[in-house]
């Protein structure tokens, strides 16, 4: 955009709740100037800032795919005071939008390569983004395998697209939950542990994005299994807060998540200190 400092405005199309307790929304946007929507061009893995005018903004990754005009879509977890700002918003409210940020998963150089996706519980905005953006490009990439796991069944996003991948030939889809519950007849375990038995071939690319505890012990089984660290990518979106390098929160070592990430490859990684 034109004004990184200026959000453009964009309005609240529709409202998901995604789990019983409503703590978990996701909400599709539409771009309330064309030329702001003409002017937004991103990838998947960037992230957003959402603002509601006088009470403050969030940094959200963006859960759509490119490929998907027209809209932005945003899953948001009630935790704090502009969370629970967002969450109070009806459809037809006019709100802020600064982005896109940030950099993207590497989809020029996965092309034509067998990919694994990993994921764990809300985190996954940014995977569905890069999912729905490989299916709607199929022929570019080679076996797409898709690892994603919750706390409980009922802590999944997108629960209706799931069962869709679930039925594709051409994407092979493994959910775990932590523990066996009644009616669950899906995997059982953590995600570390999923991705171990699952045994994903180490000349795929592999993305991994959750919660920074699952991705801490998720990474060394990726290397375990003989994953160049090269070719294994995650997301340290959590560490974001303005969004351009001003606020100075979001810097590790030498970097500035924001700037420079948040995608970075395990081999970057390794010369970032406490990364997690």
């Amino acid at each position: 955009m034109c004004n990184t400092y200026i959000p453009f405005q964009m309005k609240i199309e529709n409202i998901i709740d995604e789990n019983p307790d409503r703590s978990l929304r996701t909400f599709d946007l539409s771009f309330v100037k064309k030329e702001d929507e003409e002017a937004f061009k991103y990838l998947p893995g960037q992230f957003c800032e959402f603002s509601i005018l006088g009470k403050g903004e969030s940094p959200f990754g963006i859960a759509s795919s490119p490929t998907e005009k027209g809209l932005l879509k945003f899953t948001v977890s009630r935790i704090g005071l502009v969370t629970n700002e967002i969450h109070h918003l009806q459809i037809g409210d006019i709100v802020g939008m600064r982005g896109p940020l940030g950099n993207w998963y590497p989809v020029e150089k996965m092309k034509g390569k067998d990919i694994v996706i990993i994921g764990g519980g809300f985190a996954f905005t940014t995977l569905r983004s890069l999912i729905v953006y490989l299916l709607e490009n199929r022929a570019d990439y080679g076996k797409i395998t898709v690892i994603y796991g919750a706390r409980t069944p009922e802590l999944f996003i997108f629960k209706e697209e799931l069962k869709e991948w679930d039925k594709r030939e051409d994407l092979i889809l493994h959910l775990t939950i932590d523990k066996p519950i009644k009616g669950w007849n899906k995997l059982c375990g953590f995600v570390p542990t999923i991705t171990k038995n699952v045994e994903p071939d180490p000349t795929s690319w592999a993305i991994v994005c959750g919660p920074p505890i699952m991705i801490k012990f998720t990474l060394p089984v990726l290397s375990e299994l003989g994953f160049d660290d090269n070719i294994i990518y995650t997301s340290l979106e959590r560490r974001m807060k303005c969004g351009i390098g001003k606020c100075g929160r979001c810097g590790i070592g030498s970097k500035y998540i924001c700037i420079d990430g948040p995608v970075f490859s395990l081999a970057e990684l390794k010369k970032i200190p406490d990364a997690f």
